[in-house]
Formats: C-alpha cells, sequence, structure tokens
C-alpha cells in the first residue's frame, strides 16, 4: 500500500476490487455489511476521506449525528470539492431524525458544490450502495453512472434521487420534472408558472421556495 496522501485528498493507491477504509469505521455496522462481499483495507490518517473506491474517487459518509450536530461536515466536502485529484460521492444518513435537516445538506452538496450526494436510510443500505460503487469501477469511467468529469453534470441515477428529496416532489413528479428541466440548475432557475405547468401550482410553491428561501 502507497503512503498517504499529506492533506488526505490526493489518490491513494486501492487494489483492484477492494475498499481503503478509515480507520475509524473498523468494527462499525457500516464495516460489518461490507465484510465478507469486498475486501476491505482500514487506513489510519485519511481525513477527509471515509472510503477509497480507486485512486480517484472517494466516499465522503455524513452520518445521522453529524447532520443534526450541525454544519462540521461542510468543510470535508469543501476539502475534497477544490482538490482536482478526486471525485468524491457523498453519502448522507436521511432518518426520521435527520430528516429536517436534509435539505440544507442537499443544497450545499448538489447545488452549491457540485457534487452527487446519494441518501441512505441506515449504514446498512449505505453498505450495500458502497459494494455497488465499487462494481461500477470495473466499467469504462465515460459510462459509469455515478462519476462525472464536469461539474455542471450530476450523474443521473443521483440526480432522480436528488430531485426526489425535494419537499413537494417524490418519485411520481421527480421523472416529470426532469424531462421538462434536465439538470440542477435548470431546475432551480425555473420560474413558478414553468413549475406550475408541469407539476402543479402546490407542488410547484414548495419546489420554488426551495431553491429561492436562504438556507
Amino acid at each position: 500500500m502507497e503512503g498517504n496522501p499529506p492533506d488526505g485528498t490526493g489518490p491513494m493507491h486501492v487494489p483492484f476490487g477492494h475498499i481503503v477504509a478509515n480507520e475509524k469505521w473498523r468494527g462499525s455496522q457500516l464495516a460489518q455489511g461490507m465484510q465478507g462481499k469486498i475486501k476491505l483495507v482500514f487506513e489510519d490518517g485519511l481525513t477527509p476521506v471515509d472510503f477509497y473506491l480507486s485512486s480517484k474517487s472517494c466516499i465522503l459518509y455524513i452520518t445521522e449525528a453529524e447532520l443534526v450536530a450541525g454544519n462540521g461536515y461542510r468543510k470535508r466536502l469543501v476539502r475534497v470539492r477544490n482538490s482536482n485529484k478526486l471525485q468524491g460521492i457523498v453519502v448522507v444518513e436521511k432518518t426520521q431524525m435527520s430528516e429536517q435537516y436534509f435539505p440544507a445538506v442537499q443544497k450545499f452538496t448538489v447545488l452549491d458544490l457540485g457534487m452527487v450526494l446519494l441518501p441512505v436510510a441506515s449504514q446498512m443500505e449505505a453498505s450495500c450502495l458502497i459494494i455497488q460503487l465499487v462494481q461500477e469501477q470495473t466499467r469504462e469511467p465515460s459510462k459509469n453512472p455515478f462519476l462525472r468529469k464536469k461539474r455542471a453534470q450530476v450523474s443521473e441515477p443521483a440526480l432522480l434521487r436528488s430531485v426526489q428529496q425535494i419537499p413537494g416532489v417524490g418519485k411520481v413528479k421527480a421523472p416529470l420534472l426532469l424531462q421538462r428541466f434536465p439538470s440542477i440548475q435548470q431546475l432551480s432557475n425555473a420560474s413558478l408558472r414553468e413549475l406550475e405547468a408541469v407539476v402543479g401550482p402546490a407542488a410547484a410553491q414548495r419546489i420554488h421556495a426551495f431553491f429561492t428561501q436562504p438556507r
């Protein structure tokens, strides 16, 4: 194993089919959910990264407790976003306790930073998702739906899930909105009248408020 990047945001050598995990996750439900299904290597000093899926892609995991505690997670996200060497995927625990804080982290991650965000209900669900992401690493980068090179482009599965989480949208209205507004940027710039034409006045009000009200 090569040495750790000095600031925690550089490329890490990850053996094919392995995950390099931050030592803090040893013994966790998340790590236990992956063991036996994929090879896990624990390393010290990976801050701000939680899991390396490959030498250049990583997971930043925000727990329920971190979300409820405030905005401390933002520094980690910004460090990775400002690194030209890493592609970060943000996984967030969206639970009954943390649900009220989710719109803020969604807006910060997707709109302000242009990063991919994937909500999970538990660490066991997250373990299944991370295994799936590692399997995606075997595909060509241009065909990998979870990674993107340009900031303005958010991967389609993550984009759909993010739009579904906007108040007033859900699984039915999200595809309709994305047919009319194919990116988060276009959706956030849509007028109230444009939104009403797609989802009706009640949902349009909630969506418009989500993008225009101060955090």
